[in-house]
C-alpha cells in the first residue's frame, strides 16, 4: 500500500506523536508498504538535505521504503507549522498519489489539520488519529467540526485509547471512532523485566518517573505524593528512606522540582537525572520497581507503557489512556486522585508480597501493543477510510 503520513512534527525532536508516526511508518515501510511522511519539523541545525537543499525543504530516506518530506518553515520560529501548509501538501499529495492518507492529530496541530483539508479536497482515502486529550476543548472542536462539516465527512477517525476517542466522538458527535493504540518493540523492554536487578539498599521502594518536567504533565504534584509518601513510611532502622524516587527527563519545570526537592530535604529521597535517551531507559528501568504517573490528560502513556514492558508496577490515574494496558489491582493501581498515588505507593512498600506478584505479572505476561497488533489495526483503519471514500 502506497501511504503518507502527516503530522506536525518528527523526529529529531522525540515526544508521543513523533515516536509513534516515525516507528509506524517505519515498521509499515519494513513490511514491504511504500511509505511518505509529511511534517513541518525541520532538520536539526547544522545539517542540510538531500543535494545541499536548505534543512527547512528537504526529503531523505531513512529506511528501504520510507521517506520523510520536511516543509518547514524560517519564519515560525521552529513552531511546526508553515503559512502555506495547506497549499504544499495539498500539491505533495498530487505528486504522491497515496492509496491513504494518515493524519496524526493533537489538540493543537495545524500543519496536521493543513493534510485533513488537502486530502479531503483531492477526495484521498483519509484517516485521522487523535494522540490527545480533547478536554476543555471538546466544545470548540464541536463547533468548528460542525461549521466545516467535519462532523459527518467521510473520513476514518480514531484515536489512541478508548478515553480519547470518547472525547473525539463527543466533540465530533460520531459512533464511529474507534481506537488505534500506540505501539511498541517490545524486545529491548521484555528483556530487561528479563533481567531486574535487585534493590542496593533492601526494604526500599524504587520508584521512576520518566516524563517531560512541565505543569502539563503535573512534575510538581507528583513530587508532594512522593513526599507524603515518604513521611507516611519513615526510615529504615540506619536512617535510609523507605521509598526513592528517579526523576527522568527536563524541561521549564526542572528548575522548579530541583529547588522544591531541597526545600523539602527530599534529597535522599528523590534524584534528578534529567533528560535520559531513549535507548537508556531499558538499563534504568532495571533497577526500578515502581513507575508512577501523575497526569491527568495522558492519552496513552507511551513510557507507562515501556515501563510496564519492562516488568515494573505501574501507578497512575484513572480515567487515562493508561487504562488501555493496566488493570488496576494487576499491573498496579489506576487511582483517582493524588492521595490515591500516595496510599498506593505507601501499600507496594508496605506489602513486598504484593509487589512481587504485580511485577511477576507485568514480567511474564507482555501487553498486546506489539507493532504486527497494532499496523493491523491501522489496516483495519485504512480499509474503513477507504470504504468511506467510495
Amino acid at each position: 500500500m502506497r501511504i503518507v503520513h502527516i503530522s506536525d512534527c518528527y523526529a529529531p525532536r522525540v515526544g508521543g506523536i513523533e515516536t509513534q508516526v516515525q516507528d509506524l511508518a517505519s515498521y509499515q515501510a519494513g513490511r514491504g508498504d511504500t511509505v511518505h511522511v509529511l511534517t513541518a519539523t525541520a532538520l536539526p541545525k547544522g545539517t542540510e538535505g538531500a543535494q545541499g537543499r536548505s534543512r527547512y525543504r528537504a526529503s531523505t530516506t531513512e529506511a528501504p521504503g520510507l521517506r520523510v518530506h520536511r516543509l518547514a518553515s524560517r519564519t515560525t520560529f521552529g513552531l511546526p507549522v508553515h503559512p502555506l501548509g495547506l497549499w504544499l501538501i495539498r500539491r505533495a499529495l498530487r505528486m504522491l498519489k497515496p492509496e491513504v492518507v494518515h493524519v496524526h492529530a493533537g489538540v493543537v496541530s495545524p500543519f496536521a489539520y493543513d493534510g485533513a483539508r488537502a486530502a479531503r479536497s483531492l477526495g484521498l482515502p483519509l484517516a485521522i488519529t487523535w494522540h490527545c486529550m480533547l478536554d476543555g476543548v471538546e466544545s470548540l472542536v464541536s463547533a468548528g467540526a460542525k461549521a466545516t462539516g467535519w462532523d459527518d465527512a467521510p473520513f476514518a477517525p480514531s484515536a489512541v485509547s478508548t478515553v480519547a476517542a470518547e472525547r473525539v466522538a463527543d466533540a465530533l458527535d460520531r459512533t464511529d471512532v474507534s481506537v488505534l493504540p500506540n505501539g511498541l518493540d517490545l524486545a529491548p523492554w521484555t528483556a530487561a523485566a528479563a533481567s531486574p536487578v535487585p534493590s542496593a539498599v533492601p526494604g526500599a521502594l524504587r520508584v521512576v518517573a520518566t516524563q517531560r518536567l512541565a505543569p502539563r504533565k503535573r512534575t510538581i504534584p507528583l513530587l508532594m505524593a512522593v513526599a507524603r509518601a515518604h513521611e507516611a513510611l519513615g526510615r529504615q532502622p540506619d536512617g535510609t528512606p523507605r521509598i526513592r524516587m528517579t526523576l527522568v527527563g527536563g524541561g521549564p519545570a526542572e528548575g522548579q522540582v530541583r529547588a522544591d526537592v531541597q526545600a523539602n530535604r527530599l534529597e535522599d529521597v528523590v534524584t534528578v537525572m534529567g533528560k535520559a535517551p531513549r535507548a537508556v531507559l531499558p538499563t534504568i528501568y532495571r533497577d526500578q520497581d515502581v513507575f508512577v504517573s501523575p497526569s491527568i490528560l495522558e492519552a496513552f502513556g507511551i513510557a507507562a507503557l515501556e515501563a510496564r514492558a519492562s516488568g515494573l508496577a505501574i501507578v497512575g490515574r484513572s480515567g487515562t489512556g493508561l487504562g488501555e494496558f493496566v488493570e488496576d489491582g494487576v499491573n498496579g493501581y489506576l487511582v483517582p486522585s493524588d492521595a490515591g498515588i500516595t496510599d498506593a505507593l505507601v501499600r507496594l512498600a508496605s506489602e513486598p508480597e504484593l509487589l512481587a506478584r504485580i511485577r511477576a505479572t507485568n514480567a511474564t505476561v507482555a501487553p498486546a501493543v506489539a507493532w504486527p497488533d497494532v499496523s493491523s489495526a491501522a489496516d483495519a483503519l485504512y480499509e474503513r477510510a477507504l470504504a468511506a471514500s467510495v
